[in-house]
């Protein structure tokens, strides 16, 4: 019977034929490392506890060991970047400056800052303010 080593050779090229292109699949291209930032920030305003009447917080924040760049860039340094707020963990603001007016609700609320780089990307490790919990009537 000449049916079984036809068979054979068929199985055997199927599976060289499946494993061959993994073998010659070329690596995924490696991310590189997030740089560290020496920046610290700060939340000036609103302080911790403040009562807030309105439907709008004024924010203003304090950087040091770096500045803020306007431009949007892959060309990232650890001493440039913008500053990103969140309230109550959600991103609401993709800040170019140190001081903003945001939209608030009644209650109590969580905000932090936190600084990135031009690519709007975060540092490693992270650049957090510490949180402020203000109240809005």
């Amino acid at each position: 019977m000449k049916v079984i080593p036809a068979l054979a050779l068929l199985v055997a090229a199927l599976v060289t034929g499946c494993a061959s292109p993994a073998a010659t699949a070329s690596p995924l291209p490696s991310v590189a490392p997030r740089p560290a930032s020496p920046a610290t920030v700060a939340i000036v305003e609103p302080a911790a506890g403040a009562t807030v009447v309105g439907d709008s917080v004024h924010v203003v924040l304090k950087l040091t060991g770096a500045k803020i760049v306007t431009a949007t860039t892959t060309a990232i340094r650890p001493d440039e970047g913008h500053v990103h707020l969140y309230v109550d963990n959600v991103l609401v603001s993709m800040n170019y400056g140190l001081e903003q007016d945001i939209p608030v609700t009644p209650g109590s609320h969580v905000l932090k800052a936190e600084f990135v780089a031009a690519d709007h990307a975060p540092y490693n490790p992270r650049v957090w303010s510490d949180q402020t919990v203000f109240t809005v009537h």
